[in-house]
């Protein structure tokens, strides 16, 4: 191919990267403006050798030029009305045009300054986010309208503000060289991998919030001056309390003699008769030591002092080893007898004696005793049942509880079936809800047995408050339960389908872009952000459960499948829901994340119509929904009459809609290339809501939640907010990550901090 016109395509016209443009090394013309096209210009770019035109006018680009193609001799080259930033470099095409972008400097080969360097590597870590990437323009990061930043009065910047805006990617070391930094404010957004070490450089920091994001241990010992929020990182280890300085030197030691005139509480080391006790710079030469005739001292009475409650705490610790020690082999004995469920701690690497941890709950009483040692080391049947060994990071509970949980899953607790089995609602006696799905009983056979660890395996690793959140598990003989948090209000389905027949209310539109954009930041997560790539491969609107605030979780992921490291598609055997199926799975069996990309497009129609994805009962020409929306998109009046009654659009909201009918189109669009990423739904869903929050919101109550808070307390402080209002807060979409509720063993923390 040597000329490609994709210009001023019809609507909004193409939206996403353009990487695969690296490939295509015969072009001479490429014609791209007009369009909606996102991310950098590809550094490949420069391969295509016999190019002569390239017009990339009037698309979203953002990030530097690439070298590559400021040194390319084209005839003609236009990146005029993009997003573009960092300096102007010198180009060697003939007639070059660069207007209307964001440079540092307004001529070619000017450098931009240190700082802004620093802040454009900061912003390149988190992929050049459109709403930063039109506002942080310029040379003086001080002096025009930087988005989220502060300056000092040396015009220095000295705070970073940029919570809940969406930041996907990780924290660039650069930011380390703006030394005047005091306050790192990042939290609420989409950060992964570790805290760059020379963080701790900055010596005027005294804040830094990484709360509510992805960040993976180990974190960087700051010093005791600098306050450090870390919680609702799930990859971190429990315990996310700052990490404070190693004390510059360790404590005396305490001698062990017992006090002279009280009688030993256990044998102690024998000391000599005369000198001074064992402590560190003490000698014990006769001629160094104190008579004992002579008056003691205060500073001997003192050292008495000390002797003398050190040895009694450290004789009584030995004594209550002793007592433990003999209590866990009693409870180790008896756990032998008759082990029903078991949870694997995944080895540790970092542990010399790469030791695994098991608990093993007690198929009587449900509690939980713990061994530790090789993989090998470990005798794990007894009585009459055998128990089955599940590598997960999650709690494990006896099906006893669940069985009184569920009233022994009652029919009038079942809330839903599907091909895994039923699904029932239980209440522990604390009064916590649960949702308790349960294989069907009789012979298990290997594919649900599959689907039963699969689901135990990804939740395990993942952790999103837009994904239903795995609270434990059991596996008892023919027994195969999962437990997950109760979310009341159900699918998403329920409300879209069959809401005049439950009386329900009816979802109103904003409702429907709320839960429109927490599925696409879940999915957004399984598929970029997770440090792996998961494609669900069954997204549909009864996979789409809903809280009390009607904000939505992605569930179901039996069928989730891991795609090899660095890619993103995986071949395997057909499975999902047809309706939701992307034409290139479902014909050759090759699974990518754009197939969940075309099942999401599907779930934003069955948003916009009220329409299930495939009906028999409907005419032909409308049987497939996919199929049908197509068809009839493009005009406005068989359009509006499409959609869904009971929104019953004006034109404001119909404006709206129409955004979401482009972005559905793009999504289900028939080449998995042509569809956009997660992330790309997640911004345009982003804007619109912003449009859509009432004049007078008052958004003065969230932001004045105090985000140090722990993440407990700011979960009561978020409920309470969301209670005073009527429009719930979308910047960041904030769910609850569900503490384990009482009856559950308490779960072992893997490796990786999951």
């Amino acid at each position: 191919m040597q000329i490609l016109w994709l210009n001023d395509q019809d609507g909004d016209g193409m939206t996403g990267p353009i990487d695969v443009i690296a490939s295509m090394t015969s072009l001479a013309q490429l014609w791209l403006h007009g369009n909606q096209f996102v991310g950098t210009i590809p550094e490949g770019i420069g391969n295509l050798t016999s190019l002569k035109d390239l017009n990339l006018n009037g698309n979203q680009f953002v990030g530097p030029v690439p070298e590559s193609l400021a040194s390319m001799e084209l005839e003609s080259l236009d990146l005029n009305n993009n997003k573009l930033m960092g300096p102007i470099p010198k180009f060697k095409a003939g007639n070059v045009s660069y207007a209307y972008n964001s440079f540092c400097q307004p001529d070619p080969g000017l450098q931009c300054a240190p700082e802004v360097i620093s802040l454009l590597d900061f912003l390149g870590g988190v992929n050049y986010p459109l709403n930063l990437a039109s506002e942080w323009s310029g040379n003086e990061p001080c002096g025009g309208p930087w988005l989220g930043l502060s300056c000092n009065s040396n015009s220095q910047v000295s705070v970073i503000n940029l919570p809940r805006r969406m930041l996907n990617g990780t924290l660039s070391p650069s930011i380390a060289k703006l030394t005047s930094l005091i306050e790192i404010r990042l939290g609420g957004n989409n950060l992964h991998g570790t805290v760059p070490d020379n963080f701790t450089e900055l010596k005027s920091l005294r804040f830094l919030d990484l709360s509510g994001n992805n960040v993976q241990p180990p974190l960087p010992r700051f010093s005791q001056s600098v306050n450090v929020i870390t919680e609702g990182n799930p990859l971190l280890v429990a315990n996310t309390t700052p990490v404070s300085p190693l004390p510059a030197k360790s404590p005396p030691p305490v001698s062990l003699k017992p006090p002279p005139n009280n009688p030993p509480l256990a044998s102690a080391p024998k000391a000599p008769s005369h000198g001074s006790p064992l402590v560190k710079g003490s000698s014990s030469n006769p001629s160094s030591s104190v008579s004992p005739r002579q008056p003691e001292s205060k500073s001997s009475k003192r050292l008495k002092t000390v002797m003398i409650v050190g040895g009694v705490a450290v004789i009584a610790g030995v004594v209550l080893a002793i007592l433990l020690s003999v209590y866990c082999c009693k409870k180790q004995r008896h756990t032998k007898n008759a082990p029903s469920s078991i949870v694997v701690h995944p080895r540790d690497l970092s542990d010399p004696g790469n030791k695994v941890k098991i608990a093993i709950s007690d198929s009587t009483t449900g509690k939980l005793s713990t061994q530790t040692g090789s993989s090998s080391s470990f005798n794990i049947s007894g009585g009459t049942e055998s128990s089955r060994v599940i590598e997960a990071g999650n709690g494990v509970i006896s099906i006893q509880v669940l069985r009184k949980a569920t009233n022994d899953f009652a029919p009038e607790n079942e809330l839903g079936r599907g091909g895994f089995g039923s699904v029932y609602k239980g209440e522990l006696n604390s009064g916590t809800k649960l949702a308790v799905k349960r294989m069907e009983s009789g012979v298990i056979g290997s594919k649900a047995l599959d689907e039963f660890q699969a689901e135990i395996a990804v939740l395990s690793k993942v952790r999103h408050r837009h994904l239903v959140s795995l609270l434990g598990f059991s596996s008892e003989g023919n027994e195969r339960l999962l437990v997950y948090e109760y979310m009341p209000q159900g699918a998403l389905s329920r409300h879209l389908f069959h809401w005049k027949s439950l009386a329900l209310e009816p979802l109103s539109w904003t409702r429907r872009l709320i839960i429109a954009l927490d599925v696409a930041r879940g999915m957004e997560y399984l598929h970029n952000l997770a440090g792996q790539t998961f494609i669900h491969r069954d997204l549909k609107s009864s996979n789409i459960l809903l809280d009390d605030d009607f904000r939505a979780k992605v569930s179901d992921f039996g069928l989730v499948k891991l795609a090899p490291d660095g890619e993103k598609s995986v071949t395997t055997k057909l499975a999902g829901t047809f309706g939701y199926l992307a034409p290139e799975y479902a014909v050759m069996g090759k699974i990518t994340t754009k197939a969940d990309v075309f099942s999401y497009g599907v779930v934003l129609m069955e948003i916009l119509t009220g329409l299930t994805a495939l009906d028999e009962g409907r005419p032909e020409e409308s049987r497939y929904l996919a199929q049908w929306f197509w068809r009839i998109k493009s005009s406005k009046e068989k359009l509006l009459a499409a959609i869904d009654p009971a929104l019953d659009p004006d034109e404001k909201i119909f404006e709206s809609i129409s955004v979401i009918v482009e972005l559905a189109g793009h999504c289900t669009a028939r080449e998995p290339n042509h569809r956009p990423d997660m992330g790309h739904a997640v911004n345009v869903l982003s804007l619109l809501i912003e449009k859509w929050k009432p004049i007078n919101d008052e958004s003065e109550d969230f932001s004045g939640i105090d985000y140090s808070l722990p993440l407990p307390q700011l979960l009561k402080v978020w409920q309470e907010a969301e209670s005073k209002h009527s429009f719930t807060s979308l910047d960041d979409s904030k769910g609850s990550i569900p503490a384990r509720p009482t009856g559950f063993a308490q779960s072992f923390t893997s490796a990786d901090g999951r």
